[in-house]
């Protein structure tokens, strides 16, 4: 990690349980975009679009720094055993990368298994990553980590 990436990110050990997810995207990205660590990839200013995902999770998140804050407590959740590219899609005249990828783990606090599939559509300008929108199946994290409560009618407004 360079060491503009450090004074921003901090140290890497929190970000250990992520850390297959991390080899997957640089060697995804590999030769088109510039950094050794996947928060070199980053620009600073760089947003990230969660389409698809959880109740309670951000849909969108602006900054190298908030992404970083946004991943380092996975560790207390999730840990990853592997994450593997199951497709790399290039268009380079747009700068425009979709990588399809896959991940096993386990969930910290029991022990049970995590698999989910992504689809990550990923825009760069001057070899950093700009844009990020990722999709994800909530239905693999509701399997691991159980399912949000079902809403009641005094949870439901009339508009």
């Amino acid at each position: 990690m360079n060491k503009q990436t450090l004074a921003i990110v901090g140290p890497l050990e929190p970000f250990a349980a992520l850390d297959p997810f991390f080899r997957a995207i640089e060697k995804g990205l590999e030769g088109q975009a510039d950094g050794g660590h996947f928060f070199d990839l980053l620009a600073d200013d760089v947003v990230f679009e969660y389409v698809i995902t959880v109740p309670g999770y951000p849909r969108r998140v602006e900054g190298r720094a908030a992404i970083a804050d946004l991943y380092r407590p996975y560790g207390t959740m999730l840990v990853l055993d592997r994450c593997d590219l199951t497709g790399v899609h290039r268009d380079a005249a747009a700068g425009v990368v979709v990588l399809e990828y896959a991940s096993q783990g386990r969930v910290v606090a029991s022990g049970r298994p995590y698999a989910n599939r992504y689809v990550s559509v990923i825009a760069l300008r001057e070899r950093k990553v700009v844009h990020w929108r990722d999709y994800l199946d909530p239905v693999a994290v509701f399997e691991a980590v159980g399912w949000p409560r079902a809403a009641s009618p005094q949870d439901v407004r009339a508009c």
